[in-house]
């Protein structure tokens, strides 16, 4: 009985210099006395010990103890909530909240979203298509035969399980999708990702975006072709940059041109960007070739159209400054956050 009467005493010295500034503290308190294992009901369980004639006045002084012990978490509980409530109340709602850093577009997405929004004004739509396609999409429907530089193992990523599948190099392969629906006239863009095996540089990588476009009707001429592409760089641009076709060579139309702006990175007097020309090459484009349309089951005698292809990166380098392409895939949060106002 006196070890009980010591062991309470002690144990009540205990919990009265118990403090608690918060719930979680408050609820220690709970668990460490009056949980299932807690140390209320260990001293409990004592009572077995205790004699029989003194064991009315044990369980007394056990009761007490246990109600000492509810009584004071009951307190803590209440201490912790007049100080949050204190907390609270020195709260000022009417003060400005704290400004959240804003987040940005990518620069490539930016300049994604533009090229759409201009062409969508000549009346173009939006198509996608898968990143893996197969040898015929991406080669065969093109006019490329099995002996062409560009199946070349050096500028395709071939999926290695099955030779015949390949991550796309182009998004070429979605005209030919959207060719084999017969669904005529066509005036789609064909926006996404696409990769090459080439070595990183400044001005080019193994992965890049692009946005390809393809209209199909009758009466399609290369004149249609060169104005949609002078509105566009007038759009894109300004009304001052200058433009150049050259002739060039595609399998997939004929004949073929590639389309140059003025450099807007040197102005014309030469850097790495241009290689020094003052010129900047910033897509590819042509008549849709008799044989593509052929093997999309549209006949060429009367139905012709034109098809044109860019890369996203650069003209957002020409658009924005950036002189090296590599930054667009580095994620450099410095880099990034200049295009948080950018439109």
């Amino acid at each position: 009985m006196e070890q009980l009467l010591n062991t309470i005493a002690n144990y009540k010295k205990e919990m009265a210099d118990f403090t608690a500034v918060d719930e979680k503290q408050a609820e220690d308190f709970r668990i460490k006395y009056l949980g299932t294992k807690g140390i209320v009901k260990a001293v409990m369980g004592e009572m077995k010990h205790v004699p029989a004639e003194q064991k009315k006045e044990a369980g007394q002084l056990l009761n007490e103890f246990k109600q000492f012990a509810e009584q004071r978490f009951q307190q803590l509980q209440e201490a912790v909530g007049s100080q949050s409530a204190t907390a609270a109340s020195l709260i000022d709602l009417s003060l400005p909240g704290d400004t959240l850093p804003m987040g940005s577009r990518h620069p490539v997405v930016l300049m994604r979203n533009r090229i759409v929004s201009i062409f969508q004004r000549l009346g173009f739509a939006v198509a996608e298509g898968p990143e893996i396609e197969d040898d015929w999409h991406n080669f065969g429907a093109l006019n490329l035969p099995a002996h062409h530089p560009a199946r070349d193992m050096q500028d395709t990523f071939y999926v290695q399980q099955n030779p015949d599948w390949v991550l796309r190099t182009h998004t070429s392969s979605v005209q030919i999708r959207e060719m084999e629906k017969g669904k005529l006239p066509i005036r789609m863009l064909m926006p996404g990702r696409v990769y090459r095996n080439e070595t990183i540089s400044a001005r080019s990588h193994c992965f890049f975006h692009q946005v390809e476009g393809l209209y199909i009707d009758e009466n399609v001429s290369f004149a249609d072709l060169k104005q949609t592409l002078y509105f566009f760089v007038k759009e894109m641009y300004g009304k001052d940059v200058k433009v150049r076709f050259r002739p060039s060579y595609f399998p997939f139309t004929e004949p073929s041109a590639e389309m140059d702006v003025s450099c807007f990175i040197c102005g014309g007097s030469g850097c790495n960007v241009c290689k020094k020309t003052g010129w900047v090459e910033i897509l590819g484009c042509g008549m849709v070739h008799p044989n593509v349309l052929s093997n999309c089951n549209i006949d060429p005698q009367k139905y012709s159209g034109f098809a044109f292809g860019m890369g996203i990166e650069r003209p957002a380098m020409l658009k924005y400054g950036v002189n090296d392409l590599r930054l667009f895939s580095e994620n450099d949060v410095r880099f990034l956050k200049q295009f948080t106002t950018a439109i």
